[in-house]
């Protein structure tokens, strides 16, 4: 065999082994969201070791996972943002929504010596339009009259990617300000005013804890896994709550549809976390496409069962909010309403 020729094997051996295809390999692939790649990573190590089943998920951001989904590249696509019903109507096939848990999205910054820092709803806005530059800005000292808040400019990071995370934090200005809604709006994707972009959870945890004034957005567990301080946010009750298990909770526990596609920001509960989410998998209803096997349906369903029980226990010690009852029976159920030529897979 010619040198050229071995170059070309041996080059496509190393691709296969880095880059799983469908068609190679009889793992579990799944890809999308970053915010709850925490969990899902110890969730799927997990289920590996007690069930003997891998599962690949790469954590490319909700814009990536539905997109992988739709084209069929992936069992299950992960997304922190529901699809519109007029995106559903597009897609050949139904497609289900099942959550897995509730995050926090955290507003984290670099300010020397200041750990505890309050967020109005409008200042918060404001930041973002780069209305606001200074962090020794009065509008900021007057809900921080305690902090000696420094001359210093405010550098605003935001995610370069098609992210989830970013819809919720775009989601939640878009519901208390007026201003942002008509300039900014919501979405996974946005014309930010302002700041420098940062790729995943992971991107713009590097650029906050590097540039000193600097002020970005994680889901919670980065954001304590990088040990950024988080700000404490103003609610629809005007109290300034700080992202905690609990208070995310609160956001949750309210009556939610029986497809589970919900926003959960800017709850009305007293104390609840305004920046809350739920985060689902995305999976066809009908699983006989694309020449996929009924071992194949069964194996994802069974790992999605398996989040849906055992799995919720491994949620709040990484910081994340284990389904509240209703959404979990509601979530039951989207599962079993799946099947494989028309016959339901799950049986319980």
């Amino acid at each position: 065999m010619k040198r050229s020729k071995i170059t070309i094997f041996l080059s496509l051996l190393a691709f296969l082994y880095v880059c799983p295809q469908k068609g190679f390999s009889d793992d579990i692939l799944g890809a999308g969201a970053s915010f709850p790649y925490p969990l899902y990573s110890k969730m799927f190590h997990e289920y590996r070791k007690k069930k003997g089943k891998k599962v690949n998920y790469q954590a490319i951001g909700s814009g990536g996972g539905q997109r992988q989904i739709v084209n069929q590249t992936v069992d299950f696509g992960a997304t922190d943002n529901f699809i519109a019903e007029k995106n559903l109507k597009q897609i050949k096939r139904p497609l289900l929504h099942v959550p897995t848990c509730l995050g926090a999205v955290a507003v984290v910054y670099n300010i020397p010596g200041q750990s505890q820092l309050n967020l109005t709803q409008e200042n918060l806005a404001d930041i973002f339009l780069g209305k606001i530059k200074k962090w020794n800005d009065p509008r900021l000292s007057a809900s921080n009259p305690k902090l000696a808040l420094p001359n210093l400019d405010i550098v605003v990071v935001h995610r370069a990617d098609s992210s989830g995370t970013s819809f919720v934090f775009t989601d939640f200005l878009s519901k208390v300000n007026a201003n942002w809604l008509k300039k900014v709006g919501r979405g996974k994707s946005v014309r930010w005013p302002v700041g420098l972009g940062g790729k995943k959870n992971a991107g713009v945890a590097s650029y906050v804890t590097q540039v000193l004034g600097s002020i970005g957005y994680l889901e919670l567990a980065y954001a304590l896994g990088a040990k950024l301080p988080q700000a404490r946010i103003e609610n629809k009750s005007g109290n300034f709550i700080k992202p905690t298990v609990l208070c995310t909770a609160l956001a949750g526990d309210l009556d939610i549809p029986d497809d589970t596609r919900v926003s959960l920001t800017n709850s009305p509960a007293l104390n609840a976390y305004p920046m809350a989410s739920f985060t689902w998998l995305l999976l066809y209803k009908e699983q006989k496409y694309a020449n996929r096997t009924k071992e194949a349906a069964k194996s994802l369903v069974d790992l999605i069962w398996w989040m849906l029980n055992e799995g919720q226990e491994i949620a709040e010690p990484l910081h994340y909010v284990p389904l509240p009852e209703k959404a979990l029976e509601k979530a039951k159920n989207i599962l079993r309403s799946v099947t494989y030529d028309d016959k339901p897979l799950l049986t319980v």
